[in-house]
């Protein structure tokens, strides 16, 4: 299959032969919802604590006597059954959030997504995407003059430049990444996807 090549105009220069096994597979959505829910959980620290009802700084001596006040018997104050007691199953911070996801998994979702992206016309391909300077302002006029400044974009370079990556990065709705940094939540969330043709060639190293 064929996707469009844009010019630094925005406009259509031409197409890029690519490969129906990456670009060309049909939309596998709970693949692609388990995979994405896997790699988010697998960025997850456990910062967290809880104390359980021994590490609550309570009394150990018993409320009141065991029978004859009508009320329900206690033990003591630390109970998880009472305010400011213990937690019965406290959270930690060595809590692993951890989904296990097979390479073969991985790389059908990565392409069932890249196929997606280029059915709905979300997958663009460019010569080469750079700046002369670390300015923010150059990778502005750039996308500017694609006409994609007004859209949430994720550049994707075969080897990001210094000057690519400081001048696109305090803008909000642009991500720049190299093609091995590619990951699905990345390709999911933004809008349009400008992809180098050698970060094309990488994506077909690693995923067909």
């Amino acid at each position: 299959m064929e996707l469009k090549l844009l010019d630094t105009n925005g406009q259509e220069a031409g197409a890029v032969t690519v490969s129906d096994q990456l670009f060309g597979r049909e939309f596998n959505e709970p693949l692609v919802h388990q995979v994405v829910v896997a790699y988010m959980a697998n960025a997850r620290r456990g910062t967290r604590a809880q104390k359980d009802r021994s590490q609550v700084k309570h009394s150990t001596r018993k409320p009141w006597r065991q029978k004859g006040t009508g009320r329900a018997r206690a033990g003591m104050t630390s109970s998880p059954l009472w305010r400011g007691g213990g937690k019965v199953f406290p959270s930690t911070p060595d809590e692993n959030f951890s989904h296990k996801v097979n390479r073969k998994m991985y790389r059908a979702a990565m392409a069932s997504i890249l196929s997606e992206l280029a059915r709905q016309g979300r997958l663009a391909v460019v010569d080469g995407f750079d700046v002369s300077a670390p300015k923010t302002k150059l990778v502005v006029e750039k996308l500017r003059a694609m006409g994609v400044y007004d859209r949430n974009v994720l550049l994707v370079t075969e080897q990001l430049s210094e000057n690519l990556l400081l001048g696109s990065r305090n803008l909000k709705n642009v991500l720049a990444l190299e093609a091995h940094e590619v990951d699905p939540v990345a390709l999911v969330h933004f809008d349009l996807v400008l992809v180098t043709k050698g970060a094309l060639e990488k994506f077909q190293e690693m995923w067909q």
